[in-house]
């Protein structure tokens, strides 16, 4: 089962049924539970004990009695706050409330045992954090399928003003080009396009990237995700070291940025231009028909 705000969180009903059922036979409360398996919806908390009977103790008048009476025994027993909730299901308040005459049970484990202990959990929480990130992204990347070829040009567009270069009013020079460090992007670049039928011949890359960094390394393999030959790169722009500051850019993944030129560009930077505003006209009228 998947901690709360998981997609797949009750995924596996049945067994989460069983279980419930199990701990319903064995005397607990429905508190008790929802804290066991972390169930914090009512409705799916229903469906999980339909049919099962409460316990005898649960039932009114004599349910909070015992509820006190086992609070103070787990107390004596040396067991925290947060032991006795897990255990009955009660608010802390209450239990508070219930044990506050009784002793404080001697701790039991170092502050380093203690900080060990904590630091697990807290790594662990992170492990399945990680995990249902991990989940809503591999579901995002299967929702997306195939592209059609409308749905990469518009794509293609909007990436290229975001990321591309663009006239000013004062200077018009109609060029196209794209700069990024991105692996992808640079990809969805290059099939957007082979799309508008741009030929390869027409394009020219060239590397930006730290001086101190692994110049080498990183024309080469911007070569091969291009296909294309590392002697044909134009000279690569190297930004030089300032000793002040700290580089975070730095590691294996470090590869700088690739610049790729369109020879010819000027049509093609006045379609993108167009297509771009073209894009804007019609997100502002879809905006408009929303609000009717």
């Amino acid at each position: 089962m998947e901690h709360s705000g998981g997609k797949y969180k009750y995924a596996d009903f049945g067994g989460l049924r069983e279980r419930a059922v199990a701990l319903r036979r064995a005397g607990l409360s429905r508190r008790q539970i929802r804290d066991r398996l972390h169930v914090d919806n009512n409705d799916i908390l229903n469906r999980l004990l339909e049919g099962e009977p409460p316990p005898e103790w649960t039932k009114r008048p004599n349910a909070k009695d015992y509820l006190r009476y086992r609070a103070r025994e787990l107390r004596l027993q040396g067991c925290t706050y947060d032991q006795i909730q897990v255990e009955l299901g009660c608010s802390k308040s209450s239990i508070s409330l219930w044990v506050r005459d009784l002793p404080r049970p001697e701790r039991k484990r170092s502050h380093e045992e203690a900080a060990a202990i904590a630091k697990r959990g807290w790594e662990a929480k992170l492990r399945i954090r990680e995990e249902e990130r991990q989940q809503t992204k591999d579901a995002a990347k299967q929702a997306i399928g195939r592209l059609s070829a409308r749905e990469l040009f518009l794509v293609g567009v909007g990436l290229y003003w975001a990321e591309g270069s663009k006239d000013k009013p004062y200077e018009r020079r109609e060029n196209v080009t794209f700069v990024n460090s991105d692996p992808g992007m640079i990809q969805v670049f290059l099939a957007w396009l082979d799309l508008l039928g741009v030929e390869r011949e027409r394009l020219r890359y060239s590397v930006m990237i730290h001086e101190t960094a692994d110049v080498a390394g990183a024309e080469q393999y911007w070569a091969d995700l291009v296909g294309a030959d590392r002697s044909t790169f134009n000279k690569t722009t190297l930004k030089k070291h300032n000793p002040k500051t700290v580089r975070k850019n730095v590691g294996d993944s470090y590869r700088g940025c690739l610049v790729i030129k369109v020879l010819k560009g000027a049509e093609l930077y006045r379609r993108i231009e167009g297509s771009w505003y073209g894009i804007v006209g019609a997100a502002r009228t879809a905006d408009l028909g929303n609000r009717a």
